[in-house]
């Protein structure tokens, strides 16, 4: 008698894990937000009538990437925002100037969301397609906002770079 699909997918996510936390299904759940949120602004931009431009061009590109490097910075390790990274996170310590180290807490869904909001890389590809979409939907207020953002991670650098030259 064949397994029934749920126990077999349980069975598949504890091979998969080998003893670790690994929360299959609260990942897939995370993956399915994400593309229910692509897919409604992708409608909302079809019903709108826009036009998607045939390419993005180097300066979008590039405001884009230096908005996305700031605010995932800015949302995984900023002190500021540590009160949103709490329900899913302990402190540590600090990382860095300006940087905090929290460790993810939970099982399921709790630790998902922790590891997500920890990650800067995986805050980039939420915080990019936001970016990007709102190049298309409200360009003007979109490049304001990724500039503001840009310019102050170029600022953070030119700090790094400052203290360096008085070191």
């Amino acid at each position: 008698m064949p397994e029934k699909p749920e126990r077999a997918a349980e069975k598949e996510a504890r091979k998969y894990a080998a003893g670790h936390d690994r929360p299959l299904g609260a990942y897939l759940g995370t993956m399915a937000a994400y593309g229910a949120a692509v897919a409604g602004a992708s409608a909302l931009i079809y019903r709108s009538g826009r036009q998607l431009p045939e390419r993005p061009s180097w300066s979008d590109l590039a405001l884009i990437a230096g908005a996305t490097h700031k605010i995932s910075r800015l949302v995984t390790k900023d002190p500021v925002t540590s009160p949103l990274r709490a329900p899913f996170t302990r402190y540590e310590g600090t990382s860095g100037p300006a940087e905090l180290s929290e460790e993810v807490r939970g099982t399921g869904a709790r630790k998902t969301i922790g590891e997500l909001i920890t990650c800067p890389f995986c805050v980039g590809q939420w915080v990019a397609t936001g970016l990007t979409l709102g190049m298309v939907l409200l360009p003007r207020p979109t490049r304001l906002a990724a500039g503001t953002f840009t310019a102050l991670a170029g600022a953070d650098f030119l700090q790094f770079l400052y203290a360096r030259a008085e070191g």
